[in-house]
């Protein structure tokens, strides 16, 4: 392709963290331009937002429906060519089935729709438009967590027998002792809004993600306890889960709101019979891998002793840090290659693209369902609903 991608953005507007996060991801490879959007529900913020970001005002609009419709009318050559969906969980589905209707490509922040019900259609939708469908768990973006898929893989760790993946935050604390915090006081504490979950589903799902993304394996069974500590929530801050995954891999995901001091720690762990792993977001550079009978080593992300895929995912040469934003570009390139070779009629490179697709929003919307069934219940095992297989 010989010209940039044009880009339409639902959400995001002023005042958005995620939707600037989205913009600067896209904007980094320079394989994208930005042309359009409707950035709130409220049309003249909407308004207002297009003027921050220098767009045609009559590329701004005031509803997503109005926008999918107008866009489909435009000329090939100036239509959008995929939509970032940045909603709330609520809207993930409607404006994801609007656009994919409209016949664009979608790229959809996670999770990636309100309950398990529209996620099963939701694939069915993608699947029935031949559009690509892209989902914004970023963390698979790190090129050290690739390396970490690559150990996997190319087996040296062994036989996997346990996997640990935590996701600890500490900004709701406050709350708890009725102090004056607002920080959990947001849509993703509505049911209405948020779905069955507010931790799980916000960050439980991007450790049960890594672990697949990492592993290739799935849940089989679950067991778990979510808590709303904060006074008057009706959805979890808290959650502890043991797994029992395909392979016979037994497993313990954490994720917490409430972890007074933690700031955004996500981490993995993976334990072979000849080897083990861990991973820390906080410190994406480094790969540590440990051994019984010898020294642990620490890869860092830059060098040429890599498998490719952490190699191509990396920006900067070694002792050059990368981070967040630049994983988070990674997911955008990656789709960005499979919309490009969508529009030239070319074929997909052998093994696919490298980015989560709808099959691993799936998969996370049955992790959260079946969450919060497996805390609802006097079972202590919750069987995993048989929906990867059959879609």
């Amino acid at each position: 392709m010989n010209r940039k991608l044009r880009m339409g953005m639902v959400g995001g507007g002023r005042g958005a963290f995620i939707g600037q996060v989205h913009r600067m991801a896209a904007n980094l490879d320079g394989k994208i331009e930005l042309v359009a959007g409707c950035f709130s529900s409220d049309p003249e913020k909407s308004r207002l937002s297009g003027d921050d970001f220098f767009l045609d005002p009559s590329r701004v609009y005031a509803s997503y429906q109005e926008m999918a419709k107008a866009e489909a009318a435009l000329p090939e050559d100036k239509r959008i060519d995929f939509v970032s969906v940045v909603v709330r969980n609520n809207l993930h589905y409607d404006v994801s089935k609007a656009f994919l209707e409209a016949g664009f490509h979608v790229v959809c922040d996670k999770p990636m729709t309100f309950d398990l019900a529209q996620a099963l259609e939701l694939r069915k939708l993608v699947r029935k438009t031949g559009r690509v469908f892209a989902l914004t768990h970023n963390y698979t973006g790190y090129p050290m967590v690739k390396e970490a898929r690559r150990l996997v893989r190319d087996g040296e760790l062994g036989r996997l027998l346990k996997v640990v993946a935590e996701y600890p935050q500490g900004y709701a604390v406050g709350d708890i002792q009725g102090g004056a915090s607002e920080q959990i006081s947001n849509w993703r504490a509505d049911p209405a809004v948020a779905g069955a979950s507010n931790c799980i589903g916000d960050i439980g799902t991007h450790a049960h993600n890594l672990v697949r993304y990492v592993c290739g394996i799935e849940v089989e069974e679950l067991c778990a306890e979510l808590t709303a500590f904060i006074p008057g929530r009706e959805l979890d801050d808290d959650g502890n889960i043991l797994i029992r995954f395909t392979d016979g891999v037994k497993g313990i995901i954490y994720a917490s709101q409430i972890s007074n001091g933690d700031e955004n720690a996500l981490s993995i762990r993976v334990y072979g019979t000849k080897a083990s792993i861990e991973w820390h977001q906080e410190y994406p550079n480094d790969l540590v891998v440990k051994y019984a009978d010898k020294p642990r080593q620490v890869y860092r992300r830059g060098n040429d002793y890599l498998g490719e895929a952490a190699k191509s995912n990396t920006r900067t040469p070694f002792a050059h840090p990368e981070g967040f934003i630049e994983a988070f570009a990674n997911i955008y390139l990656a789709a960005a290659e499979a919309i490009a070779d969508h529009i030239d009629g070319n074929p997909a490179p052998d093994g696919g693209y490298d980015f989560p697709n709808v099959d691993d929003g799936v998969a996370g919307m049955a992790f959260i369902d079946t969450a919060v069934k497996s805390s609802n219940s006097t079972e202590k095992w919750i069987r995993f609903p048989d929906v990867l297989a059959h879609g």
